[in-house]
């Protein structure tokens, strides 16, 4: 075969380098945090902002967040200390659902809902 130079050259060779590689695997990670749902990285969020801390409504599963300084606004009172949810669905945030306190600070059940 000829070209219009008369010369024929052969194609020139595929290199197939590392970024290949690197895409590839970029890729495989991407997808098996998509399927696993990145297991392992737990997402928390805390009962109230920063500055503020959390108030048991009493009587009551109710809370609230006060401002760092201020006390409870009236029906609400601190939590027992040791006791206090800081973080959504932790320990202490799940028993409080089911307890609270009465009139004189003691923790009691709480009332049925309904």
């Amino acid at each position: 075969m000829s070209t219009s130079s008369g010369t024929i050259r052969p194609a020139a060779p595929v290199r197939r380098g590392k970024h290949r590689f690197a895409v590839a695997a970029l890729t495989g990670a991407a997808a098996m945090a998509v399927l696993t749902g990145c297991a392992g990285l737990e997402y928390e969020e805390d009962v109230c902002s920063s500055g503020e801390y959390p108030v048991l409504s009493v009587g009551g599963t109710g809370s609230a967040c006060v401002q760092d300084g201020e006390e409870p606004p009236a029906g609400f009172a601190r939590y027992p200390e040791g006791k206090v949810p800081r973080e959504v669905d932790d320990t202490w945030d799940v028993y409080w659902r089911t307890h609270t306190l009465d009139k004189d600070g003691d923790i009691v059940d709480a009332p049925a809902e309904g």
